[in-house]
């Protein structure tokens, strides 16, 4: 009995399922269109057109491709035919013709087939393909042209057949070079006499051409043998020549004695020897080493004149003789500067031994001006040591000339510029010492670097520097100018100024302020005449600014006394003007503040002119014309007549203490005073330390009691020494 069934059925039971089966999209007007299908035509898609708003894009779904198991990239072709419509849909969209991967290859294969074929046809190979040589035979007439000179044997141009019946002449024409294969066992025969006479033959032609390069290439090493034969024999009379020569030399017997005459001549006749070597060997002085024979032949002239020879008496001795044979003594080119010989110093330096040359004139020669120098040269007399190192530079080596100038000379400068005191010599109407300018100054173009720079801590120049200040604080004004002034500022260039504005205008300052008087009835004009004197060495501003300080008040006041006078004659007031006016250097006078000094007085003048009468009551005073802080201060002196109601001024005297001349000495000579902290056990007065280095070590320990200064003795414990503002202290303050 069947169990009936409890499911609900609808009345499609009998028609079938609800779901119907899936039927594949038909594109046909009658399909049925699947739910993409559907959503694609609401949003405007037509069925048979590509994607997107402009159809671009693909017509159907893409297909995948599956590669085989174990198929590696590219083992089959992996386009798709859906891939290749939508690239042929593409190309056709853009009027390009499709051609895909299949088709391209099968192009480049009719490419190379047809490529392949014009070359077979055109006598040419295929690109990596293999031909074997074509085999060229030549006759016997083409082997003799090839070798030159080859005359081949009758032997070899015809062989006699005699392996047949018949015997056979074979020739180049008959068989005997040409290639032909055989077609019986006589003609093989016949082929392998001609192929063996044919390599005998070609052997032969070989050989031949081999001997011949060969016979050219020993004639070309017997001509170039010939040639350096030649040379050994022109070089072998050379030899013998300068042997001979050298010879000659030796038999001038050069080691005798001679008195001066008889050695003239032979300093005459050794050197022109030596001459004609240098002149005929002039590329080979250093292949035969003739500059150990020509210091060889001199040596003993040269030792036998420097035993008599006085180089300041006689500077320019054997001076010709030596500038003749400079080359083949192996003397140097000129080195005219100072840094040529420094260089050149140092690779001497660097090298193990010296020259012939120079050892001739470091072991004779220096030793006898060494002695010259140190005992018979007067350092304030340089003339003629100045002509000995102009005469013998260009002949010194470079080592020997950096002893001579920078040692000998350069320290008998020092002692001769540390002995120069110009607080006793200038004070001599007459020097009894040159002053530094005339024996100092003309060896400054020989000496080292290091002495010409006058800011540096040492050095001639610098160290005589600071006694020239000394120098412009003592000289006498009434002199005139300090000889030799010009060539202090050829060598110290703008720091002269400084130092002349510093040392030397103050006391021009003064000295217009003490001395110099306005006087119209008996004017003297030596004081400012010592004044302008000095004016090509400072600027025209400066003189200028003097003037402002001490000369145009005292003038414009004497001016004002004159105008306001009783019966002032205008006229010998304009004359008077006019001339003091011309009594000032144009260069002056052209200088904006003194113009309006000129003027101020000139209107003064015409004021005066206007007022008339009542000028002596009525007009003004002149006011200040200089400074607010004059360079020196003034102390004008009652003038006579005229001037006798000037009443004068005196300046403010300000107390000076030691201590202050101290410091300004010591600023003076770039020096550091230092207080230390520290008393002095006994007096319990301040110590203090004067040092010329920058860190404020070294130098001198003092302590200053009254107007007198302290110093510790170096090396002791208690002991201080008295010791004034002089050379002394510069030496222990720079540690000497």
């Amino acid at each position: 009995m069947e169990r009936p069934s409890f499911k609900r059925k609808s009345e499609a039971d009998d028609q079938g399922s609800r779901k119907a089966p899936k039927v594949a999209a038909s594109n046909g007007a009658g399909g049925k269109m699947s739910f993409a299908e559907r959503m694609m035509a609401k949003m405007g898609h037509k069925t048979g057109e590509g994607l997107g708003k402009s159809g671009d894009g693909i017509v159907n779904p893409i297909e995948v491709k599956l590669r085989p198991k174990g198929a590696g990239v590219g083992a089959v072709k992996e386009k798709t035919e859906q891939a290749k419509a939508e690239a042929r849909r593409a190309a056709e969209r853009k009027g390009e013709a499709y051609e895909d991967s299949s088709e391209e290859e099968r192009q480049a294969r009719k490419k190379r087939k047809a490529a392949a074929k014009s070359a077979l046809a055109g006598g040419t190979n295929t690109p990596g393909g293999f031909t074997r040589p074509k085999t060229k035979y030549r006759t016997t007439a083409d082997i003799e042209a090839a070798a030159s000179g080859l005359e081949l044997p009758n032997v070899l141009k015809s062989i006699i057949d005699a392996t047949g019946k018949e015997a056979k002449l074979l020739t180049s024409t008959a068989g005997l070079m040409s290639a032909v294969g055989p077609t019986s066992a006589v003609e093989a025969e016949v082929e392998k006499i001609a192929k063996r006479a044919r390599r005998d033959l070609e052997s032969f032609a070989d050989t031949w051409t081999e001997l011949t390069d060969r016979m050219k290439y020993i004639e070309i090493e017997e001509q170039q043998l010939q040639a350096e034969i030649d040379e050994e024999e022109k070089e072998i009379r050379r030899t013998r020549e300068l042997v001979e020569a050298v010879e000659a030399l030796q038999r001038l017997d050069l080691k005798k004695p001679r008195l001066a005459a008889e050695a003239a001549v032979s300093w005459e006749q050794v050197t022109e020897q030596l001459e004609t070597l240098q002149t005929m060997y002039s590329s080979d002085i250093g292949h035969f080493n003739l500059t150990e024979v020509a210091v060889a032949a001199i040596h003993p002239l040269f030792k036998q004149e420097m035993i008599d020879w006085d180089p300041l008496e006689n500077p320019l001795h054997l001076v010709p003789f030596l500038k003749r044979i400079r080359t083949i003594l192996g003397v140097k080119k000129d080195l005219t500067s100072t840094s040529e010989y420094d260089e050149e110093y140092n690779s001497i330096r660097r090298r193990k031994s010296t020259t012939p040359y120079e050892s001739l004139i470091y072991t004779l020669w220096l030793p006898r001006v060494r002695t010259a120098v140190t005992n018979d040269w007067d350092v304030h007399s340089p003339a003629s040591l100045i002509t000995l190192v102009e005469a013998w530079k260009d002949l010194l080596p470079s080592f020997v000339y950096q002893n001579l100038t920078n040692n000998l000379i350069g320290q008998k400068l020092s002692s001769a510029v540390e002995a120069w005191n110009p607080r006793t010599t200038l004070k001599r109407r007459k020097h009894a010492t040159p002053l530094p300018h005339i024996w100092l100054f003309p060896w400054l173009q020989f000496l080292d670097p290091r002495h010409l720079d006058p800011k540096a801590s040492t050095g001639l120049l610098s160290d005589v520097k600071r006694k020239f200040r000394t120098a412009l604080d003592v000289w006498d004004l009434s002199r005139g100018v300090l000889p030799g002034l010009e060539a202090w500022r050829t060598v110290l260039g703008p720091s002269l100024q400084d130092m002349l504005i510093r040392h030397l205008l103050p006391r021009l300052a003064t000295l217009l302020a003490t001395d110099f008087e306005v006087r119209p009835d008996d004017q003297d004009m030596v004081p400012l005449e010592h004044v302008l004197a000095w004016n090509t060495f400072f600027k025209p501003t400066i003189i200028g600014q003097l003037l402002l300080a001490e000369f145009f008040p005292k003038w414009m006041e004497v001016l004002h006394i004159w105008l306001t006078g009783d019966e002032t004659n205008y006229e010998q007031v304009g004359m008077w003007f006019s001339w003091w006016k011309e009594q000032i250097p144009t260069e002056v006078n052209q200088v904006k503040a003194v113009e309006e000094m000129w003027a101020k007085g000139l209107d003064m003048m015409n004021l005066a002119l206007d007022l008339g009468d009542r000028a002596k009551d009525e007009l003004p005073p002149p006011t200040a014309g200089g400074p607010a802080r004059p360079i020196a201060p003034t102390t004008p002196h009652p003038t006579a007549s005229v001037a006798a109601s000037v009443t004068p001024k005196s300046a403010p005297q300000v107390e000076t203490s030691f201590r202050d001349v101290i410091e300004a000495w010591c600023e003076e000579e770039s020096l550091l005073l230092m207080p230390m902290r520290e008393a002095h056990e006994v007096t319990g007065l301040p110590l203090f330390r004067i040092t010329a280095s920058a860190t404020g070590r070294g130098g001198a320990v003092v302590y200053i009691k009254g107007d007198i200064m302290w110093h510790k003795v170096k090396g002791e414990k208690n002991i201080w020494q008295p010791i004034g503002l002089g050379d002394k202290l510069i030496q222990l303050a720079e540690g000497k």
